[in-house]
């Protein structure tokens, strides 16, 4: 059958294959970055909750070890227990800060579907310079 064809309708055919294969390659990539932004999602949720309930029960602790430490010195240092403990509870808040930037500045949002992505990419130009 190939034989019958004219020169335009292969072209026109082979346009239409090249087509499918980029419509289907598209698809793929933007259903594995929807995968992976539900996947991202759902662990957000997770990290916030567990994130914010283990903040609470820290600032209890951390509230009720400061009392513990002020009236334990009431009678002899309380200005220097007061000192202490506001120290201690803002040096540790400074580096948690400082931890806590560091992890936003990682980038892992899409990183499996920007690596096939870039897969892609450089097997293209690799089939270019191959010609």
């Amino acid at each position: 059958m190939a034989a019958s064809q004219g020169p335009a309708q292969r072209l026109f055919a082979a346009g239409k294959r090249l087509l499918g294969t980029l419509l289907a390659t598209g698809e793929t990539r933007l259903r594995l970055a929807v995968l992976e932004l539900e996947e991202e999602r759902a662990r957000l949720v997770g990290l916030l909750m567990l994130a914010g309930l283990s903040l609470i029960l820290l600032l209890l602790g951390i509230g009720v070890l400061t009392t513990l430490v002020i009236v334990a010195f009431w009678e002899t240092h309380r200005l220097a227990a007061i000192g202490v403990s506001a120290l201690v509870l803002l040096g540790s808040g400074g580096l948690l800060a400082l931890r806590v930037m560091q992890l936003a500045r990682r980038r892992t949002l899409l990183a499996g579907t920007l690596r096939h992505l870039a897969s892609d990419r450089e097997l293209v130009e690799a089939s270019r310079e191959s010609r």
